[in-house]
């Protein structure tokens, strides 16, 4: 029987909850109600055949569908005579929905919300029509992102770190793990000058509303065992900030940059150089330092889809970049150590040489299977050294 019971009227309106509709209503959004809801009944050729499953569907639904109202028509039948039979289905207030799926509780947090928001920021209701969902899952956290969002609307661009902030209850991981709603209701708030719009996303919030950021930095070891930058003879494994890294004067020609940090930190002795600690997709660090367009720049990345996409990037910065251990001969000696790609990168890209390409175009291709890949730390450390001798 596919004729409308009680739990189909429950499941139209959980509906219109789960949609957000409903809980939108509450923070006053559009108007729901009265509202018709779907309704399926039977025909006049099942009046007549299942006359006595038909008078159990009436009374089901005349009986459990509560905080509902009834249309009825009169419907004549030649052998059965008259008889009355639902044909509309109304849910006629808010309170009534409500009620139907038991969200009354939900319902008394989100408008409390809404009032709340409504005497400090206004300016916000538009975000609770929008996604009172969301705002309902963040009920015990609402009252201190308001805080948040009003301090930083009286004290624009402060440039301070987030630890810095000074608000009863509010802590810097409050913050940082609402960065993304935190961006949302800001945007709605404050003027224009005080959002930097270059700047976005999570990684981004604090460049984006004035906060001091955590300074990037650099990571870099030295492999030459006559240079000695720090003193005594231990590991010259060193970290700067991307500032003073820039700054730096330093007696190298070669540079490497690695992506694993075991090879960075096996790397070995070579004169005259140093390997950096990679950064994957971002090179802003590597970048901002200009000293390096004056040496000789080697990338060791994974031979896969995604290492050749890295590399393209990197000549951005630094065009004169030449790949190390991503040819198609260290490929095929490591073959029995190849493994797979998750997520192939499928992009053309347009800064490799011919021979990158066409090893990358194979690769992207499944030339030798599918998504096949050589990480770079697979690659064997006799194999490494041979090839440093022969640059």
């Amino acid at each position: 029987m596919s004729w409308t019971t009680p739990a189909d009227v429950r499941a139209q309106v959980r509906r219109l909850w789960d949609r957000g509709l409903l809980p939108a209503q509450l923070v006053g959004g559009e108007e729901l109600f009265p509202r018709r809801m779907t309704l399926k009944g039977p025909g006049s050729k099942e009046l007549a055949e299942r006359f006595d499953e038909v008078r159990s569907w009436i009374a089901r639904l005349d009986g459990e569908a509560k905080h509902c109202r009834l249309v009825w028509r009169k419907v004549n039948h030649r052998i059965l005579g008259a008889n009355a039979v639902p044909a509309e289905i109304w849910i006629d207030s808010l309170d009534d929905a409500l009620c139907l799926i038991g969200r009354q509780k939900d319902a008394q947090r989100l408008a409390a919300i809404a009032e709340e928001t409504r005497k400090s920021l206004p300016e916000l209701i538009p975000w609770l029509i929008k996604r009172p969902l969301r705002a309902l899952d963040l009920a015990d956290e609402w009252t201190r992102l308001l805080a948040v969002v009003q301090w930083l609307r009286e004290n624009p661009r402060p440039g301070i770190y987030l630890r810095q902030i000074d608000l009863a209850g509010v802590h810097t991981k409050l913050i940082e793990g609402h960065r993304g709603v935190l961006s949302e209701l800001l945007d709605l708030v404050l003027p224009a000058e005080a959002i930097d719009s270059a700047c976005s996303g999570v990684a981004g919030f604090c460049r984006r509303y004035g906060f001091r950021d955590k300074p990037p930095r650099v990571r870099f070891r030295v492999l030459d065992p006559n240079v000695r930058l720090l003193p005594g003879r231990e590991e010259q494994d060193i970290t700067l900030t991307r500032r003073s890294f820039s700054s730096l004067e330093l007696p190298f020609s070669k540079v490497f940059i690695t992506e694993n940090e075991v090879n960075f930190l096996a790397f070995p002795a070579i004169p005259e150089a140093l390997v950096i600690f990679g950064a994957g997709y971002g090179f802003d660090n590597l970048a901002s330092a200009p000293w390096l367009n004056e040496k000789e720049i080697y990338y060791w990345g994974d031979i896969d889809t995604h290492g050749f996409a890295i590399l393209n990037q990197l000549r951005r910065f630094f065009p004169h970049t030449r790949s190390f251990l991503m040819d198609r001969r260290t490929f095929l000696v490591h073959r029995r150590l190849w493994g797979q790609e998750t997520k192939p990168e499928t992009a053309n890209l347009d800064r490799l040489n011919e021979e990158e390409a066409a090893l990358y175009h194979q690769l992207r291709d499944n030339h030798w299977g599918e998504r096949i890949r050589l990480e770079q730390e697979r690659i064997g450390f006799d194999y490494l050294c041979n090839a440093l001798d022969s640059l």
